[in-house]
């Protein structure tokens, strides 16, 4: 079943999409630091990311300094939620050095 997944590359692109599983998200030359699932907020205008992937685990955002994100995306706040009662959201946005790219 497909359902709204992301990865996030060691080179630093977010990629998203509506795939099976998190592996589908590759591309053959990528290495994978993690991944979960995406939603779109519009009354915020945000992209909530949260869980994580089975084969990835959870993002690795301490790996990066720069996220490199589709341009489709400009204008939205990305926060990742981690949910588990322990970690605080993470925003991404205002982290980590966000670059768009087409």
């Amino acid at each position: 079943m497909k359902l709204p997944k992301l990865i996030i590359t060691i080179d630093g692109i977010f990629r998203l999409g509506m795939v099976d599983q998190h592996r589908d998200l590759l591309q053959p030359s990528d290495q994978c630091i993690g991944g979960g699932y995406y939603a779109f907020d519009f009354v915020y205008n945000r992209i909530i990311l949260d869980r994580e992937s089975y084969d990835f685990g959870r993002p690795k955002w301490h790996l990066l300094d720069t996220l490199k994100v589709p341009s489709t995306y400009r204008g939205l706040r990305i926060v990742y939620k981690y949910d588990d009662g322990f970690h605080d959201d993470f925003n991404v946005s205002e982290e980590l050095k966000i670059e768009y790219y087409d």
